[in-house]
């Protein structure tokens, strides 16, 4: 992904994300899942499985994680990558900021 037309973008208010919790919103096209992790940061990261159509807000977050809810593959939130199987390609991540109550995060354009 080419960085240099990449926006940023505000996809939802910092506390409609409960500590501890994910939610999918669409912003712009796309289907995100926004993490806000027991740690305090905020991620953003594609809301589908990258082994096999599945909602990833839809799946079981513990700690820095996230197991999908179709066959139990696990990511590692911050990074996108693959930590138990099926799942073998990284989640697309996104660079996310929190600024005047917002989660950002810089999209493709």
């Amino acid at each position: 992904m080419s960085e240099e037309n990449d926006v940023w973008r505000a996809v939802t208010a910092a506390d409609e994300v409960e500590e501890d919790d994910v939610i999918c919103v669409e912003v712009c096209g796309r289907t995100l899942a926004v993490f806000h992790l027991e740690d305090g940061s905020y991620h953003v990261t594609e809301d589908c499985c990258t082994h096999q159509e599945a909602s990833l807000s839809d799946g079981y977050l513990q700690a820095d994680t996230i197991e999908c809810p179709r066959h139990q593959g696990v990511f590692h939130i911050p990074t996108g990558k693959p930590m138990a199987p099926p799942v073998v390609a990284p989640l697309q991540t996104y660079p996310t900021k929190v600024e005047s109550g917002q989660v950002w995060a810089r999209l493709p354009d």
